[in-house]
């Protein structure tokens, strides 16, 4: 089994990175955080996000790279005829950077903290990994970090690290709102 010297891994957010970094940790891995993520609507949800992984960042001691790229027309305008299929362009400019970043920063390896979520979709996310790895000469490290799902939260808690509520783009906010509120009119 492939064991990195050097990751480089993408995080979503810090409350995504606490687990799966501790075990990387744990396990002797160098690891270089990178943040990329033009989803995250809106602009005080994204701020709020990076801010909480600088702080960990800070804490921990670990690189962090940033691309500071709050994309919102770019994110829109790419996936606004095909909602439903979002994610797709989502993974797939995310771990695009990471791979390209991996390689120009030497790194033997790239990963990213959307395989800790219980929520996204993991196939497709290994699937465009394994296309990214290729297409850069990088290679995809693979960890299904769901497993740490419930210590990643608890965690976070103990940290008091600001946690989301949602996904991360507007569309998905939307859907935890209609979801709220359905449950809210089924209860009345």
């Amino acid at each position: 089994m492939f064991v990195p010297k050097h990751l480089l891994l993408h995080s979503c957010c810090a409350p995504c990175l606490i687990a799966p970094y501790g075990q990387l940790n744990a396990e002797g891995i160098k690891t270089t955080v990178l943040w990329y993520n033009p989803n995250i609507h809106p602009v005080t949800e994204y701020r709020a996000r990076l801010q909480a992984l600088k702080e960990f960042s800070q804490r921990e001691g670990f690189e962090l790279v940033l691309k500071d790229d709050y994309g919102l027309r770019e994110f829109t305008q790419n996936v606004a005829d095909d909602i439903d299929n979002r994610c797709a362009y989502c993974y797939r400019t995310r771990l695009e950077l990471a791979a390209k970043t991996a390689a120009e920063l030497g790194c033997d390896a790239f990963s990213s903290t959307l395989l800790y979520s219980k929520y996204q979709k993991h196939e497709l996310i290994c699937e465009i990994a394994q296309e990214m790895a290729a297409k850069y000469g990088v290679k995809f490290f693979y960890r299904d970090w769901r497993e740490l799902w419930d210590e990643g939260i608890r965690l976070s808690k103990e940290a008091e690290m600001y946690r989301q509520k949602y996904c991360g783009c507007i569309y998905s906010e939307e859907e935890r709102y209609l979801k709220s509120k359905r449950k809210k009119t089924n209860k009345a």
